[in-house]
């Protein structure tokens, strides 16, 4: 792989750091709010869509950590992509990891202001947030990551209240089964369960700011997706106990309502700082995650070029990061996306497609799982795109193709340009 046209991030995360903004990534919003879709398509099947999205989950998972390892750099499975299938298979990649990941920022800052604040301050609120952790990414890597921990600590603590108050009272819905469960309808809560943590590609992406990355980001990747999925166990077995499938369907805020059966006031609001903090946490990781896609994509002027800069002292693509900061406000301002991201839904299927694919081409002496996973995860992801409403695939395979409309007409005017 040729070396990057500018200066090259610092290595400076070590496998706690690694674990923690992974976990950040995964024990987002989605935790308290993924349950309910979930239950009213799958009903009494949602701990089998649980089981069946934590399975694609880790395929995936291995597939990003075994090429993070071999592609120690920025840029996730845009630059393997790019390395082992081609320059345009790695765009799509990384298009659509940017794409999608900067409207699921504008909505997580909304979601964030959602919990603080009433609805006529939520707009400025979503800015100022998503103004904050732009200036804290900016700071350095080490900074982005002890700000995840506070936030993955408060998080941890509402999610712990919850289990113990789920698993110990239940309210009058426990028994209500719900919707019957079935095949299509266990696939699309599968969907659901899947994006709300699968946020461990945000360790990839960071390949180049990890110390030893071919011994740390495998075991920083499997580490923090153990602990996700062990989590989201634990608190859908509390909400079911509590709440019951019809119960769970029926509820605007799940873990909310799980905390309301034993009749503890502060209980609720211990719930609503830590979807607030988790939210934040998945926001902060977010930010990070686009920049450092952006870096490598504007080093092969994927991206146009001034995003490749580093900033000589803190070591960061602060260009790349202050802009996205910049596009997620504007987002924000003048947009609802909380209901109308679903292509970035397909974009992030079609992100672990394209890592999947490019760890089966992986020579012997690189893999380090065997290559079944990387098949499992490849037609898990081509599984849950079917499974997708109509107009989140429609949405996505729109976003995708104006991508590589843009990009032949740049390679285009390149080559008609006189030398």
């Amino acid at each position: 792989m040729t070396a990057p046209p500018t200066g090259s991030l610092a290595r400076r995360l070590r496998l706690r750091d690694a674990v923690v903004i992974g976990l950040g990534s995964m024990i987002g919003a989605g935790v308290f709010a993924a349950f309910a879709p979930a239950a009213s398509v799958a009903g009494s099947g949602v701990l089998v869509a649980l089981l069946v999205a934590g399975v694609i989950a880790f395929c995936n998972a291995t597939s990003s950590a075994q090429l993070a390892a071999q592609y120690p750099t920025s840029g996730g499975a845009y630059v393997s992509g790019r390395e082992r299938l081609g320059p345009w298979v790695g765009f799509t990649a990384g298009w659509g990891f940017v794409i999608g990941k900067t409207a699921s920022s504008a909505a997580m800052a909304m979601t964030v202001a959602a919990y603080l604040v009433p609805e006529a301050w939520q707009r400025p609120v979503a800015v100022a947030v998503v103004l904050s952790l732009t200036v804290v990414n900016t700071l350095g890597i080490t900074r982005t990551a002890f700000l995840t921990r506070v936030l993955v600590v408060v998080a941890l603590v509402a999610l712990t209240v919850v289990v113990v108050l789920g698993l110990t009272h239940s309210g009058p819905t426990a028994d209500d089964p719900g919707v019957a469960a079935t095949p299509l309808g266990v696939l699309q809560a599968a969907g659901f369960l899947f994006f709300a943590f699968a946020g461990y590609a945000r360790i990839a992406t960071l390949g180049e700011e990890v110390v030893d990355p071919a011994r740390t980001i495998p075991r920083a990747v499997t580490t923090a997706l153990g602990i996700a999925l062990v989590v989201y166990a634990l608190v859908a077995l509390a909400t079911l106990h509590a709440l019951g499938p019809g119960g769970t369907a029926a509820s605007a805020a799940p873990l909310r309502s799980v905390v309301a059966t034993a009749g503890q006031p502060w209980a609720g609001v211990v719930v609503q700082v830590g979807a607030a903090a988790a939210a934040l946490g998945a926001l902060l990781a977010m930010i990070a995650g686009i920049g450092r896609t952006s870096l490598a994509m504007a080093r092969n002027r994927d991206l146009p070029g001034w995003f490749a800069a580093v900033h000589p002292r803190t070591a960061v693509p602060a260009r790349a990061e202050v802009v996205l900061g910049l596009v997620v406000c504007v987002l924000v301002a003048v947009t609802d996306l909380r209901g109308a991201i679903g292509f970035s839904s397909f974009g992030v299927l079609l992100y672990y497609f394209v890592a999947n694919t490019a760890a089966l081409t992986q020579e012997r002496r690189d893999r380090r799982y065997p290559r079944l996973l990387a098949v499992i995860g490849a037609a898990g992801c081509v599984v849950l795109v079917a499974a997708l409403p109509w107009p989140s695939t429609v949405g996505g395979v729109v976003v995708t193709t104006l991508g590589l409309v843009c990009r032949a007409g740049r390679l285009t005017a390149q080559r008609r340009r006189p030398r």
